[in-house]
């Protein structure tokens, strides 16, 4: 199927490492102009060149999206190279394990700069453009927000906020015919998943225990099947899907434990 997604600049946030990477490389497959902005140059490049090598069409912006001025700059730069934008995915973040017993406000607060105020802004600031393009936005959620975790209240109440912004922007955009949805992630092996299992004592053992618990296949989610979801809810192939919270996690959050 023909996304019609040629020549759509897309900015994808964090999209140099793990989920954020999939999504640009399935975009850029779809012959989309892929945005990337990250805070790491290097990173950033690697996935630019990786995309061009496979004759794909990229852009990179460096900024640090916990700073609010970074996402005006990175909203700027990207207008002044291709005069456009239609479409937003919201997808930089990080697991930090803010908790409650032992956080505090100030590392709270931070997590929600790093998890969720970038959201709003790279919203309000390309909406402009988005109005002008009738383009959509796309917001990758996590399951903390749903399941909870423990030792993580910062980013499960950014993933809650990800959540509720997604319905709300849904119905405030309705008047300009964008569409705004969501991805929700459950567990999505990617390296920096597989750094943090490798700190654990027994990680074979542990990745079994989570795979065995994942309904669909038993495995994890790849990054490849959250971004085809994404590049399908940026598409007009989806025309009539907005507001939505889509589960792409093989079953983990809404199934049935009995069934295991």
């Amino acid at each position: 199927m023909d996304l019609l997604l040629k020549d759509k600049v897309i900015i994808v946030t964090g999209g140099a490492k793990g989920i954020g990477e999939g999504i640009a490389m399935v975009l850029a497959s779809e012959g989309a102009i892929v945005a990337i902005v990250g805070r790491n140059k290097s990173d950033n490049l690697r996935i630019v060149q990786k995309i061009k090598s496979a004759k794909g069409n990229a852009f990179q912006v460096v900024a640090e999206l916990a700073k609010p001025e970074d996402c005006q700059k990175a909203v700027d730069a990207v207008v002044k190279k291709f005069g456009k934008i239609d479409g937003l995915v919201n997808n930089a973040g990080v697991n930090d394990g803010v908790g409650l017993e032992n956080g505090d406000y100030e590392r709270f607060m931070l997590s929600l700069h790093r998890n969720l105020v970038h959201y709003y802004l790279m919203a309000h600031h390309t909406l402009p453009f988005l109005k002008a393009s009738k383009g959509a936005i796309v917001n990758i959620g996590s399951k903390t927000a749903e399941t909870g975790q423990g030792n993580t209240s910062a980013y499960a109440a950014a993933n809650g906020g990800r959540s509720a912004l997604t319905r709300e922007w849904a119905v405030e955009l309705l008047k300009y015919g964008i569409r705004v949805n969501a991805v929700i992630v459950a567990e999505c092996f990617t390296p920096l998943y597989e750094k943090w299992v490798s700190t654990l004592d027994n990680p074979e053992e542990m990745l079994q225990k989570i795979n065995a618990k994942i309904p669909l296949g038993n495995r994890m989610t790849t990054a490849e099947e959250i971004a085809n979801m994404v590049a399908f809810l940026l598409s007009e192939r989806s025309s009539h899907t907005t507001g939505q919270l889509i589960h792409v996690d093989g079953g983990y959050v809404h199934l049935d434990r009995a069934l295991l």
